[in-house]
């Protein structure tokens, strides 16, 4: 692997990290619902740490637990309580941002790094009346989309990525973000040929979730967002010249149920992975998944890191960033 960029060392957020980081008070643990609590406990149990220049190519954000380094892919936990449907979700784009950052496949610990292509640094265009991401943005751990299979329902072959969450709760959340969602149906986006299932899902803490089920929910309490949602993917590459995307069930949100069912199936494709089974170019370096080859101890995976530059301040964002398209939506 050539160049393999790594870094990681300790957080330093301050005051606000150790407040962050306290277990909550038998009091507050008592008052919380039972989708709550998990919730606290993700927040809790997960740090982020960046390194290197926001929006330059060095840039990552790095995982930890309470032993040290992990990769956010393999060491964290679908599953908060599959029963009630809540599943981890790693925020790798926040609300309202256009830098399209992504887990890193390819590199130890799987940080998050922006999306470059054809050399530069990739930010999604605003098409009017969108700016920039119009949800949190992320992905579930511990799935992949299998570019080798052929979903029986799409006709199309998976994206070879985790699965992509869209997170509609009223907080805007930060990069490296690890939430407690709960799973609301999916949205099957045919990208480029290829299957890129979106799910729709709600943080469990937010104040809508416990009068959320599935689309028709969404519809009801948050009218218009699936279709400004399929609108959204469907136009946010014809600025850079690509056909409007398409959908399967021409666009029509499947509800929780089949959502629930898709990814048990790309969790299963990475367990595969795991195995050694699938032959793809994914790094699978992990420090706790149980029978994996790719498995390493806590020291080895903290020396990588630890020889990493520090965090730096961001770079300006490119003058086009700001640039409004407006596009005949087709």
């Amino acid at each position: 692997m050539s160049a393999v960029r790594l870094c990681c060392a300790l957080w330093r957020r301050g005051p606000s990290l150790a407040r962050s980081l306290r277990t909550p008070s038998l009091t507050a643990r008592c008052s919380m619902s039972s989708a709550e609590q998990p919730a606290a406990a993700a927040a809790a149990a997960y740090v982020a740490e960046e390194r290197g220049a926001p929006y330059s190519p060095d840039y990552r954000v790095y995982f930890r637990d309470a032993g040290g380094p992990i990769s956010p892919l393999h060491d964290i936990p679908l599953w908060a309580d599959r029963g009630a449907r809540l599943a981890h979700m790693v925020v790798e784009v926040p609300r309202w941002t256009n830098a399209k950052m992504e887990i890193s496949l390819g590199e130890p610990l799987n940080p998050i790094k922006q999306d470059v292509k054809k050399g530069a640094l990739r930010y999604v265009a605003n098409v009017f009346p969108h700016r920039g991401y119009i949800w949190n943005y992320g992905a579930l751990p511990q799935t992949w989309e299998d570019p080798r299979h052929v979903d029986a329902d799409t006709g199309a072959r998976g994206d070879n990525d985790p699965i992509d969450v869209l997170e509609i709760g009223s907080r805007v959340a930060r990069r490296g973000d690890v939430l407690v969602v709960k799973l609301l149906g999916a949205l099957a986006l045919i990208d480029e040929g290829e299957t890129d299932w979106k799910l729709l899902a709600i943080d469990a803490r937010d104040p809508a979730a416990p009068a959320l089920r599935g689309p028709r929910d969404v519809e009801a309490h948050f009218p218009g967002l699936l279709r400004a949602t399929v609108e959204w993917f469907r136009l946010y590459k014809v600025p850079d010249g690509k056909p409007p995307n398409v959908f399967a069930f021409d666009g029509e949100a499947k509800d929780e149920d089949f959502a629930l069912r898709v990814v048990d199936e790309v969790h299963e494709s990475w367990r595969a992975l795991q195995r050694g089974e699938a032959g793809a170019d994914i790094c699978a370096t992990n420090v706790s998944v149980e029978g994996s080859a790719a498995r390493v101890e806590r020291s080895e995976a903290a020396r990588t890191l630890a020889a990493q530059p520090p965090a730096a301040q961001p770079l300006p964002l490119p003058p086009h960033v700001d640039k409004w398209h407006f596009v005949s939506n087709l």
